[in-house]
């Protein structure tokens, strides 16, 4: 509700700023129309015409920012911001139409027929009040502009600005004028107001082309080349991402789209990768805060410099459809070979269906060992261990009061290798088939066993794993019918 709320108050204010540099244009063309007819001045008439202008482009601005703040709807996805970029081409042509018609009428007063120009205090007093109202104006609506990122707002403040300019011509020709008057001097004193007219359009037609040549980069989606390289160096330094291609930006109004292709681990999973574009979304944003951008992100997988072999399998397992576990790469030592030479082997058991037959789970085996000696340098061979794939969810029955015999036995041989008092908790599980959940225990050949045990907290991982790998095969060896034997390891409390 709070962003809402502060886009309805930024739209508000927007359409505020817009609406009083209407009335600031109507009040000024009337009061330069005025002290120009009385005075005879063309400098003031084109500048009368000139905020004319002024009071077209403020009420095309302030239509733009109504239509602009309009949400996305099915017919406009990326919303109607391009309605601001219009706004300030058509603003643009007709600052040229107004900049050829002052310069016509210049060269008509300086070579046709001249007309007495009345520099009198009046003409004087509208062009300081323009240049008054004018400052005024143009700070206030870039202010606003640079406030809430509107580039209609912008365009308006740099088209009011060079009106101060244009201004301070006009009063340099009426003064040159006025001292001609005074000093009674010869010289060219009456054409001094045609060639302040002829400045006015200079400034005009400059400013004119100006906002035309960036209008139309703007309508025609020319990305702005600053902006782009900003942003693939934000998005190069967060730590996961390996590489990015440039995005394509395109300026809708005061909001920027970036669609931009970025390469991560292609092991990485689908929450890290989810993850990871969040880092650079705010990556983005903290290097270009001021910038509204909407960025999309199309995220491409690669080898990274730190993939390890065993990463490289089971990718690899993924893409021919295989589902891997125990992976285990060495490094096999031989005399003869050539030095330098890796002779890696990779022993890996994959999961198959066991609907699927031997010819064709053995076929994607062999897919998975092409790929794993193609991807994998000195790899010299795969062996692969094919294995059911289990069921997502097995049923079984814990029966550990119904099976006191075997519980004792499972203690004393975990405790001879173990050590006494090491063992502190045995369950016994029966494996059920689909449908028959009601076995008795006694039909049930094979058994489940997990095993807490106690083992020494300064052991490492390796000695553990090797202790509960002896007494595994300690009781497979002991006790027949064992299906899958869990030792879950803890340190003494």
């Amino acid at each position: 509700m709070s962003t809402d709320s502060g886009a309805d108050s930024a739209a508000r204010a927007k359409r505020l700023i817009a609406l009083s540099s209407v009335a600031a244009g109507i009040g000024l063309t009337l009061f330069k129309v005025a002290i120009g007819l009385a005075t005879g001045s063309l400098g003031i008439l084109a500048e009368a015409a000139h905020s004319g202008l002024d009071l077209v482009a403020a009420l095309m601005t302030f239509l733009a920012v109504r239509l602009a703040d309009r949400p996305p709807d099915p017919s406009h996805p990326y919303g109607h911001g391009k309605v601001e970029n219009l706004s300030a081409f058509l603003e643009a042509g007709l600052l040229l139409v107004t900049a050829a018609w002052i310069g016509f009428e210049a060269v008509q007063r300086l070579v046709v027929h001249q007309i007495h120009v009345q520099a009198s205090a009046w003409a004087f007093l509208v062009m300081g009040v323009s240049i008054v109202v004018d400052v005024s104006r143009s700070r206030a609506l870039r202010r606003a502009a640079h406030k809430y990122g509107s580039q209609a707002l912008e365009a308006d403040a740099l088209h009011f600005s060079t009106d101060i300019w244009s201004s301070a011509v006009v009063v340099m020709g009426l003064a040159a004028i006025k001292v001609g008057d005074m000093t009674g001097w010869p010289g060219p004193w009456e054409q001094a107001d045609a060639l302040a007219a002829l400045g006015v359009c200079a400034v005009v037609a400059y400013v004119g082309g100006r906002l035309v040549k960036e209008t139309i980069d703007a309508l025609l989606d020319r990305a702005p080349e600053a902006l782009a390289g900003q942003i693939v160096e934000a998005v190069r330094r967060v730590p996961a991402v390996l590489d990015c291609d440039p995005p394509r930006l395109r300026r809708v109004g005061n909001k920027l789209f970036a669609d931009m292709v970025v390469r991560i681990p292609r092991t990485a999973t689908f929450q890290q990768a989810h993850a990871i574009t969040e880092s650079i979304e705010r990556a983005v944003h903290d290097a270009l805060p001021r910038v509204e951008l909407d960025l999309m992100l199309h995220m491409e997988p690669a080898m990274s410099p730190g993939e390890t072999a065993d990463d490289t399998i089971r990718h690899l397992a993924r893409e021919v459809g295989l589902r891997v576990h125990d992976v285990h790469v060495t490094r096999a030592a031989q005399t003869d070979s050539p030095a330098g030479e890796q002779n890696l082997e990779a022993d890996v058991h994959v999961e198959v269906d066991p609907a699927l037959t031997l010819a064709v789970t053995h076929d994607l085996a062999d897919r998975l060992e092409r790929a794993v000696r193609r991807a994998v340098p000195g790899m010299r061979a795969v062996n692969t261990h094919l294995e059911v794939l289990a069921p997502p969810l097995q049923q079984r029955a814990e029966v550990t009061d119904r099976e006191p015999e075997l519980v004792a036995r499972v203690r004393e041989i975990t405790e001879s290798l173990a050590g006494p008092g090491s063992c502190h908790e045995i369950r016994v599980y029966h494996p059920l088939s689909p449908g028959n959940a009601d076995r008795a225990a006694g039909d049930v050949e094979e058994h489940d066993l997990v095993i807490h045990l106690t083992m020494q907290g300064n052991l490492g991982i390796p000695q553990v794993h090797a202790r509960s790998e002896d007494i595994e095969r300690a009781l497979r060896a002991a006790i027949p019918g064992l299906a899958r034997v869990l030792i879950h390891a803890e340190p003494p409390e």
